[in-house]
């Protein structure tokens, strides 16, 4: 995948009444074009999620630069809850005119696709995808008073254990979930699974020794970790993650094939024009390669990363595919 418009059809104004009728009869009818050059008013990006979030982070990254590209504003819609659903519902049922788009992320398409029994909408054929814009790990982190200090001391002492320790998640069926389920199932453990409202909840048990172990965004996470507060042991993707340069992955550490990234995106709905699609993509992909955002987001613990429509989408399908397996073994299901 890679990491690095709209034309203005104008009519002359010395045309005759008859000939602008010809000519307007002549080309394809769109609403875009009827109303303008795309675009020529506000744009709402729907964020699913609570404000703070790496998505919520990354939306509002984007539709500030977006809108100074485009000379329009860009407005960041927070429509958090039902597992992200509502704001996804939001963003399928809209106009496909390019002005309502979406940040998603593995959750609202991934994982929801066979995590929800019913969804008011199809994960696949209901959005067009955009770009992809950011990767970002999962960071496996421990109290300090837990002694351990790789992931196979906590291995061994979970196994001892019998049981009896437990792990924190953002909620059930969640990404932190998926994470911690995938590590337990792999290494063949027993753990209780204490489901909180978000990462950061899920890290202030972890903390407050309610859990013993979190499998972490890193915007919760990074702060603890550099404050000494909690004991990072790995992070959950192929490689290393450039602001923990010192912390093995999961297969480094022991687990080899554990592969889990937090993939985040822009979508819209099902529908939009081509020249709408090829503009969007063309400004978040500057826009992402730019290297003051890829600052930001290497502060944030993400990677900035990017593909065209076509390389999203089929992304997606084999993330439901994949996540589908992890959701089906981990027993969450929401009716």
């Amino acid at each position: 995948m890679n990491r690095r418009g709209l034309s203005t059809m104008h009519v002359s104004l010395k045309f005759s009444f008859a000939a602008m009728l010809a000519s307007a009869a002549m080309l394809p009818f769109d609403g875009v074009y009827a109303q303008g050059a795309y675009p020529n008013r506000a744009i709402r990006l729907v964020v699913p999620f609570a404000p703070g979030g790496i998505s919520d982070v990354l939306g509002r990254i984007i539709a500030q630069r977006l809108g100074t590209s485009f000379g329009q504003q860009v407005v960041v819609d927070n429509r958090p809850g039902a597992g992200t659903t509502i704001g996804a519902g939001i963003v399928a049922k809209a106009n496909p005119d390019g002005y309502t788009i979406m940040i998603q992320d593995i959750t609202t398409h991934a994982i929801n696709a066979t995590l929800y029994s019913k969804l008011p909408y199809d994960s696949v054929r209901d959005f067009t995808g955009i770009t992809l814009v950011a990767a970002t790990p999962l960071a496996l982190v421990v109290n300090q008073n837990l002694q351990v200090k790789t992931l196979s001391d906590l291995t061994a002492m979970i196994r001892a254990k019998g049981g009896q320790m437990n792990y924190g998640s953002s909620g059930n069926g969640t990404i932190l979930h998926l994470a911690a389920e995938s590590y337990r199932t792999s290494a063949k453990l027993e753990m209780a699974h204490i489901p909180y409202n978000g990462s950061a909840p899920a890290v202030a048990a972890l903390l407050g020794d309610q859990v013993n172990l979190v499998f972490a965004t890193m915007p919760a996470a990074l702060p603890q970790i550099k404050a000494g507060k909690v004991r990072v042991l790995a992070v959950t993707t192929p490689k290393r993650n450039a602001s923990l340069p010192d912390v093995p992955t999961m297969a480094e550490a022991g687990l080899a094939g554990f592969d889990l990234v937090l993939y985040s995106g822009i979508m819209g709905p099902a529908g939009m024009a081509k020249e709408v699609i090829s503009r969007l993509h063309a400004e978040i992909v500057k826009i992402i390669g730019s290297t003051e955002v890829r600052d930001i987001l290497a502060a944030q613990g993400a990677e900035g990363i990017t593909s065209s429509p076509d390389q999203f989408g089929k992304f997606i399908q084999s993330e439901i595919v994949k996540l589908g397996r992890v959701v089906k073994a981990s027993g969450a299901k929401i009716e």
